[in-house]
């Protein structure tokens, strides 16, 4: 068996040593196992050193020219090998635990996807609200967070992987797709909720809670006219790290 780790990562050379560094102690679950595994790190047109640094990390390191997470992550995909593939964002951080509950699931023969609840590594009253709801309905519906869900790699391209339509809420699109899928061929999708993976916060020191406010407003009011523009997705796309 062999997994590949993708990780799109767009100008993320502060946080990607810490994340690549974590992935790689994760994959002690699978050599343990005697498994496979191979980190490929998406560089998503970055302007800074996030390629350099991931190929002295031991990453494989692939290109996308157009910056958007969907894109980073199917391209990454493409570049990956193996029979299953575990998609994490460059800020966030696994554990060999979640690992092995993720090969615990592929083990078992009756899943094809899923994805983990998650932390954050600084909690706010109101941040601690919002990710508790989150997660509650991550584990009611099956959604997979952006930052960490493992698929079946045969699975991954007959679903045509990530929506490139998308700029953000592309892992929902998926989620409901993956979903979809398993009811047919009778398998399951599975969100761990024993192991949670630790993320970062960073987005609550970057952007006033007026900037987050305005977007979570806009997106509720016109999903279309957010999710599909790039422009309107600024705390994704307009390099502020």
């Amino acid at each position: 068996m062999k997994v590949s780790i993708v990780v799109p990562a767009y100008n993320e050379e502060k946080m990607l040593p810490r994340s690549l560094n974590a992935i790689r102690q994760a994959t002690r679950a699978f050599t343990e196992i005697g498994w496979e595994s191979k980190i490929v790190v998406c560089d998503n047109n970055s302007t800074d050193r996030t390629a350099q640094i991931a190929a002295e990390n031991g990453a494989e390191v692939v290109f996308e020219p157009i910056n958007q997470i969907a894109r980073a992550r199917n391209r990454g995909a493409a570049g990956a090998c193996g029979e299953w593939l575990i998609f994490v964002d460059a800020d966030s951080f696994p554990t060999r635990e979640l690992f092995a509950r993720v090969a615990d699931e592929i083990k078992s023969g009756k899943c094809v996807g899923g994805g983990c609840l998650i932390a954050l590594d600084q909690m706010w009253p109101v941040v601690f609200v919002v990710l508790g709801f989150w997660n509650l309905v991550s584990r009611v519906r099956k959604w997979a967070a952006g930052s960490f869900i493992f698929c079946e790699a045969e699975t991954f391209r007959k679903l045509g992987g990530f929506s490139n339509d998308l700029f953000v809420t592309e892992e929902l699109e998926f989620s409901k797709r993956l979903n979809q899928y398993a009811r047919e061929c009778g398998k399951r999708v599975k969100i761990i909720t024993d192991v949670r993976m630790v993320t970062s916060a960073r987005k609550m020191h970057l952007y006033a809670r007026r900037e987050h406010a305005r977007f979570l407003l806009k997106a509720l009011l016109l999903p279309k006219q957010v999710f599909f523009k790039r422009e309107e997705c600024h705390p994704w796309y307009d390099g502020r790290r």
